[in-house]
């Protein structure tokens, strides 16, 4: 009595790689922090963040409710989104972008 060889099934040599995702930092407007204040915390805690981007973004927050001021690695925006709020301004929660 002979057996024939098992044949296994073949892999695909293709391999997605899954990127992790992005994660918004998201400032609220409040009825308390200065247009100066906010301004001031995106200069100092958002990477590569300018003056004018920051008046920019601190517009959209007091005019529109809300901005993203910075997207990006999940840890990044968990230190950006403490450091913001422990300067007093008012944050979304993190949410995957």
């Amino acid at each position: 009595m002979t057996t024939s060889p098992t044949i296994a099934p073949e892999r695909s040599s293709q391999v997605t790689p899954k990127k992790y995702p992005n994660y918004k930092v998201i400032v609220l407007d409040d009825d308390f922090n200065t247009f100066q204040h906010v301004q001031n915390c995106l200069v100092k805690y958002i990477p590569n963040m300018t003056s004018d981007r920051a008046w920019e973004l601190t517009n959209q927050v007091h005019y529109e409710g809300q901005a993203i001021v910075w997207v990006g690695p999940q840890e990044q925006a968990e230190l950006y989104h403490q450091q913001l709020s422990r300067a007093g301004l008012t944050m979304a929660p993190l949410e995957a972008a």
